[in-house]
This record gives C-alpha cells, structure tokens and sequence, in this order.
C-alpha cells in the first residue's frame, strides 16, 4: 500500500509539473475581439459607447451581478470618464477610464481588474461605414501573468470573454437600429 502511495505521488507531482511547464510556454498576452454589422450611423452608435451612464442600456456586465455598486467620476463622457464598479458575485471589481476618444469612430479605454485577480487591459471600441451600416468592433488586450496562462489551460478565455463582447454588440444593435 506504501508502494503505491508512493507511486501515486509521484505521478501527481509530475503531472503538476507539466501542467505548470506547459502553462510557461503559453502567449504572454491576451488578445479578444468580436465585431457586428450594425444597420445604423456611427453616430447614433458612438454616444453609447463613449459614455458609460449609458453603458446600461447595452453592456452585458451591467446585468451580471444584482449586488453590484457603480460610481462615475471624471468627465461626464468621453476622455477622462471613469467608470468604477464593485460586486460581490462574477462582477468582481475594476476601474474604467476612457482614454482616448475619436468621434464618432474609436472609443479606447483603459480597463483595470482588482478583484477577482488583478488585470490591466486596453479596451477599444472601432467604429467605420459598411455600405448603409457602421462596422463596429470590440477588442480587448492586455498581458497575460503565469496565473493567466495556467487557468488559460482550463477555460478558453477567448471564448468566454468572446461571447460576452458578441452579447453587448448585440444589444448595442438592438440598442441603435430603427432609432
């Protein structure tokens, strides 16, 4: 029975050093993006975008957790708005501050996880024509630490942010088309 403890242990530990070696050869950064083809103007879009009191009416995050505190500081829209939340279920809790803003064509923002882990993230937000219709993307990157890389291993974080950003544009276009 010792024998086979032993062998067990062994086992587990070299299998947590492969996890580990492997999870060191991983991308050292992460880059998500989604895009829509929305049937309206960029500038029936962008005013959405550029101002999170009205992130509201479209974000998938808004809705993600009940409990969830916000608060707005900075400019009241456009550079310099902050946007900083705090939850205590998925939510977590972060900071946003748009950092540069193009009307009505780029909206980039600087995005900063604090709980559940620490992130720092550059966000944009691309809009341009597409025939009668705005093409907007949403992109997010950012470096990925070890503690990334490893839980990378295990869930697809380009999936799983991925389907929250198709989410918002979907709302978004809800949010835009026939106004």
């Amino acid at each position: 029975m010792l024998k086979f403890l032993l062998v067990a242990a062994i086992i587990l530990v070299v299998a947590i050093l492969a996890v580990l070696a492997y999870a060191a050869t991983r991308p050292g950064r992460l880059r998500v993006e989604r895009q829509a083809r929305i049937q309206a103007p960029a500038a029936a879009i962008f005013p959405l975008i550029n101002d999170f009191h009205r992130w509201a009416e479209w974000s998938p995050y808004e809705t993600i957790d009940p409990t969830m505190k916000r608060s707005f500081d900075g400019a009241p829209a456009g550079k310099g708005a902050v946007y900083q939340w705090s939850g205590d279920g998925k939510a977590g809790a972060g900071r946003m501050e748009i950092a540069d803003t193009a009307p009505p064509s780029l909206v980039r923002i600087r995005l900063d996880f604090t709980r559940p882990m620490r992130a720092s993230n550059l966000t944009e937000f691309t809009l341009e024509a597409d025939g009668d219709a705005t093409r907007v993307r949403w992109s997010m990157e950012g470096p990925t630490p070890f503690i990334g890389k490893l839980f990378g291993i295990f869930v697809d974080m380009d999936n799983l942010i991925g389907r929250d950003f198709a989410t918002g544009l979907a709302n978004l276009k809800t949010a835009t088309e026939g106004r």
